[in-house]
């Protein structure tokens, strides 16, 4: 099932009109330059730098549409350079794909905490990794899910979702959010008071079907919250339905009234925690 998935995806680097560039970063030489050479050959632009100090660099020097990031490295360790990626505005939203041998739960939880949009395990199959590219180069090109009526802006409740900027509006503030963040609360927004299955959000969000990573959405559905409810530790708005997946519930009428401090003493919070972590790092 999963090849044919494979097979029927319709992306051609060719409909694009130029060359897609991507930054590879990885300290092991074979993997480098076999990595490398499989994408020159596919089309693509390829990049490379052998620790995290050149991979930086050259992330700023050259602002490649996506980071293939290697998890070990030497000077500067893969969590460390995603951070900081993330951080500055210039490669904050580059997409980045994780590639690392460590494939543990708490690494792949690790790893998105730092900033990445997907996660690859070694060893794979070049194939595969060219799949999850091109999804990631979808999302992040395009507004969620390509289709004319997706582009529409959403309006339901506090929550306005303006898909040609990936923005969100929540309770008449802008809230920023990451093209993945972004596109699972339109995603889930479009079903608002439905259950959606983790395989409908991994297919129309992630862009393919992995096996059983469901724990992909359970960080990224964490984040939501921390940005979207006054207290990301009891959800209002973005529920778990056990066994089922998730469901987006908006309050509406005099409930908005009602939830409205809430919203903005987490705000204050979060603002006011903000300012001291860069006092300290300062």
């Amino acid at each position: 099932m999963r090849e044919s998935y494979y097979k029927n995806l319709n992306f051609n680097l060719e409909t694009i009109n130029m060359k897609i560039s991507i930054l590879l970063i990885e300290d092991d030489r074979d993997m480098r330059e076999l990595v490398a050479g499989h994408l020159e050959h596919s089309g693509f632009e390829v990049q490379k730098a052998e620790d995290g100090i050149k991979g930086q660099a050259l992330a700023l020097q050259y602002s490649p549409d996506l980071i293939l990031l290697d998890l070990m490295l030497p000077n500067v360790d893969g969590l460390t350079l995603c951070q900081r990626l993330r951080r500055d505005e210039r490669t904050s939203n580059i997409p980045i794909l994780m590639i690392t041998a460590l494939g543990g739960l708490k690494d792949k939880v690790t790893g998105f905490n730092s900033g990445a949009d997907d996660y690859i395990t070694k060893p794979f199959d070049l194939e595969e990794l060219q799949v999850r590219i091109k999804a990631l180069l979808r999302r992040t090109n395009r507004a969620p899910l390509g289709s004319s009526n997706q582009q529409e802006i959403l309006n339901y409740g506090p929550l306005t979702l303006v898909p040609e900027r990936f923005e969100a509006i929540w309770f008449e503030a802008p809230v920023r959010l990451t093209h993945l963040e972004f596109e699972l609360l339109h995603c889930l927004m479009q079903r608002h008071g439905q259950t959606v299955a983790p395989s409908l959000i991994l297919k129309e969000v992630w862009g393919y079907e992995p096996d059983d990573d469901i724990e992909t959405i359970r960080v990224h559905v964490r984040h939501l919250r921390t940005k979207l409810e006054p207290d990301p530790r009891k959800p209002r708005f973005i529920k778990t339905v056990y066994g089922a997946g998730y469901c987006l519930e908006l309050p509406t009428g005099d409930k908005i009234n009602e939830i409205q401090p809430l919203i903005k003493q987490a705000r204050e919070a979060i603002s006011l925690k903000n300012n001291t972590d860069e006092r300290v790092t300062v």
